[in-house]
């Protein structure tokens, strides 16, 4: 399997990280398996974050972070360049959240954005 020697465009924070390992280990995923970062049209500000596990698609890029695979399709990478990936486990917030600076507006629910 071909790795990218590209440094990835986006950020996971040490607390995205944990849960991320967390939750692949929960599912009991094979070595094929990574973290799917993206964007697809929708939602109330016009486009969606991706964020789930998946295998190596056809016009991805494959980076590696402290151990985690993770895969965005080449396409992605102008909208999430920047974005910082953080997991909250407080009593106000708990998720995943995504500080995106290319984003000119985002919703309330943190999950859809505009370009």
């Amino acid at each position: 399997m071909e790795v990218t020697n590209l440094q990835i465009p986006v950020s996971l924070t040490e607390g995205a990280k944990k849960e991320l390992k967390k939750l692949k280990d929960q599912q009991e995923l094979g070595e094929e398996f990574g973290v799917r970062l993206g964007v697809e049209g929708g939602g109330c500000a016009g486009m969606n974050y991706i964020l789930g596990f998946d295998q190596k698609k056809e016009g991805d890029d494959e980076f590696i972070v402290d151990g985690i695979k993770v895969f965005m399709h080449k396409a992605h990478g102008l909208y999430l360049a920047g974005m910082e990936v953080d997991f909250q486990n407080g009593l106000n917030a708990r998720g995943f959240t995504f500080n995106n600076p290319n984003a000119s507006k985002t919703c309330g629910c943190g999950t859809s954005f505009s370009v």
